[in-house]
């Protein structure tokens, strides 16, 4: 995820994996069938990858992920690794304290504390709650909040613990670094939203899993394709200013409400340009007949351009020349590769279809 001056957090896809259900992988062909693994695991894979750039970034690497990913087998290897992971705490959670000073005996010093702690009974309490003010969602938000340290075997050591008072009940959330303020662990998990609109606009706009295909392997790179492209767009439009990015809105005159533009503003704004530089690399100069027969047959493919979002209509990603350039193509057999979902995340993991 990164943080844009004007329009706050947008989650960027780089990468993804596959996951199969072990019950699954008989459906898909043997040539083509992927060793099996948990999502945990392709969670750890993908973080490896990420942790592998940051030799190019002067910052600490920090994962927020859903409360799907708070178990050792994720928790874990990533604190081996020395990236610090924000997630969501169960509220059934069983807690122990910080381990008391070393006693100078024989054996091993304790890891975990001797006191039980309980998300429930904490949050239960009437003292011990403190109100704070932080920058969420774009916004200063006044928080309820308590946090302690704690300990678990899931992260092996010791955790930073927050529970937020929210109307609809108190939620608990954890960070791998005990250091962490509050405003170090609400600030990922509100930006984290971002995640969920970046899911909604590579499905629903940009058109993934929309492709048919033949195997499981030509439907990673399909989705990996997708996802690019996202992320060209986002790069695209990142410098532009916002009435560049809205200028169609002026033929809704309904549609004038001042907000940030959407990823399919975006999109469309880039489409239109580069339709406009084909017209334009036409137009330039002397035109003949081979000129504008090549012009015709680039406005008649419009109607294919405009044909990325309906799944009956398209089959092929886009050419390498134009990111939105879908061509019309009829398979006599299409098959779609199925038994099988992407997971999803780098800097921020979700679990989800």
């Amino acid at each position: 995820m990164v943080a844009h001056p004007l329009w706050g957090p947008i989650a960027l896809p780089l990468l993804a994996r596959l996951y199969v259900r072990k019950t699954d992988l008989g459906t898909i062909g043997k040539k083509h069938r992927p060793p099996f693994a948990t999502t945990l695991e392709l969670a750890v894979e993908l973080v490896k990858w990420a942790r592998g750039w940051r030799d190019f970034v002067a910052a600490p690497v920090w994962v927020v992920a859903d409360g799907a990913y708070a178990k050792g087998a994720f928790l874990k290897p990533l604190i081996g690794m020395g990236v610090v992971v924000v997630s969501r705490l169960r509220k059934d959670a069983a807690r122990r304290g910080r381990p008391g000073t070393p006693t100078g005996k024989r054996g091993r010093p304790r890891k975990y504390g001797v006191r039980r702690i309980v998300p429930a009974k904490r949050a239960g309490q009437k003292r011990g709650w403190t109100t704070g003010t932080f920058e969420l969602y774009g916004k200063a938000t006044q928080k309820r909040y308590k946090t302690f340290e704690a300990t678990g075997r899931p992260a092996g050591g010791v955790i930073r613990v927050v529970l937020v008072d929210e109307p609809k009940g108190w939620v608990a959330f954890f960070c791998t670094d005990p250091n962490a303020t509050v405003a170090d662990i609400l600030g990922p998990v509100a930006d984290r939203f971002s995640l969920e609109t970046c899911f909604r606009d590579v499905k629903e706009v940009v058109g993934a899993g929309q492709q048919q295909v033949r195997h499981a392997w030509a439907s990673v790179g399909a989705f990996h394709v997708c996802l690019w492209t996202f992320t060209m767009t986002e790069a695209w439009a990142w410098n532009r200013p916002a009435e560049e990015l809205v200028g169609h809105r002026s033929a809704s005159p309904w549609d004038d409400q001042p907000r940030r533009p959407s990823h399919a503003d975006k999109r469309r704004a880039w489409r239109r340009e580069l339709l406009a530089n084909d017209i334009d690399a036409v137009l330039r100069g002397g035109t003949g007949n081979e000129q504008i027969r090549d012009l015709a047959e680039r406005l008649l493919d419009l109607p294919a351009r405009a044909s990325y979002m309906n799944p009956e209509r398209v089959s092929h990603p886009p050419t390498a020349g134009n990111p939105f350039c879908w061509r019309r193509h009829v398979d006599p057999h299409p098959v779609t590769a199925g038994g099988g979902r992407t997971s999803r995340g780098l800097v921020s993991l979700d679990h989800g279809p």
